[in-house]
């Protein structure tokens, strides 16, 4: 277990239940043992009460941190190596190469029989920039919303590591200038020799078994992809609700590609408002 600021604050955590280990499974392991090698393996810290405003509403919801034990045990040997060498100025750099993913529990969705759920994939330009080349900010804003007037609440996990479709934001930003050539943006990832996509969702499965146990939920996304990737970590009863907002004149190439690669979207959802 791991926080890299201090062992006691560590051993604070772990007492108080706020910083924790979870399998593939989502089964909470000894905090003091490592796993089996070759095992998946979450930390999590939490809940952290989180205040959120969006428009007009204001959430309550309980913000968890979680990261995978061998990314962590890669940057805490580092960590140590820094303090004993004076290097503390340095710590910036492991943690931006940290995938350190995220969920928000909005409401009682444990309580209910089918819950509401969005796994969003982390997106700089649309999340925090309001970019309207995608319709990433626009979904992540309408799925809070959703989950905030659902009478149950519901469940956002937000992977930091799926920039781009998995590829990081360095690969995105050429993929941008090439589909600025005329590329689409599948096109555009074969150009730079880059996977359709990249992402991997084994710890979107654990988190959510480790919230909602082997409950059915509904998923909001549009991408059949994201269910069968669920399905294949063992989460068959998953529902996709679809999720459709933020279309406009600079995004709607984008998004007819992803509905030829298969995304659930019609014609009359590719209207400009």
């Amino acid at each position: 277990m791991f926080t890299y600021l201090n062992p006691e604050v560590r051993r604070r955590l772990v007492a108080s239940g706020k910083l924790f280990r979870i399998n593939g499974a989502g089964t909470k392991l000894d905090s003091e043992h490592p796993p089996p090698e070759g095992d998946l393996a979450i930390n999590i810290l939490g809940p952290i009460p989180l205040p959120i405003e969006i428009g007009d509403a204001r959430i309550s919801a309980e913000w968890y941190a979680a990261v995978r034990s061998t990314e962590l045990a890669k940057v805490e040997s580092l960590a140590r190596d820094l303090r004993e060498h004076g290097g503390q100025q340095f710590f910036a750099m492991l943690a931006s190469s940290m995938a350190v993913n995220s969920v928000l529990v909005i409401g009682k969705p444990q309580d209910a029989e089918n819950p509401l759920v969005r796994v969003h994939s982390s997106c700089m330009t649309g999340d925090v920039f309001g970019s309207q080349r995608c319709e990433c900010g626009p979904q992540f804003i309408a799925a809070l919303e959703r989950l905030h007037t659902a009478p149950e609440g519901g469940l956002l996990i937000y992977m930091s590591g799926h920039e781009g479709r998995g590829i990081g934001l360095w690969a995105k930003a050429a993929t941008y200038l090439l589909q600025d050539a005329g590329e689409n943006t599948y096109e555009a990832n074969r150009s730079l020799g880059l996977p359709d996509d990249s992402r991997d969702f084994a710890e979107a499965a654990a988190l959510l078994r480790h919230f909602l146990g082997d409950r059915r939920f509904r998923l909001l996304t549009n991408n059949p992809t994201k269910i069968s990737a669920l399905n294949a970590h063992g989460l068959t009863y998953v529902t996709a609700e679809k999720h459709v907002i933020g279309v406009n004149a600079w995004n709607r190439r984008y998004l007819v590609a992803k509905r030829n690669w298969g995304h659930q979207l019609n014609e009359s959802d590719l209207i400009v408002d």
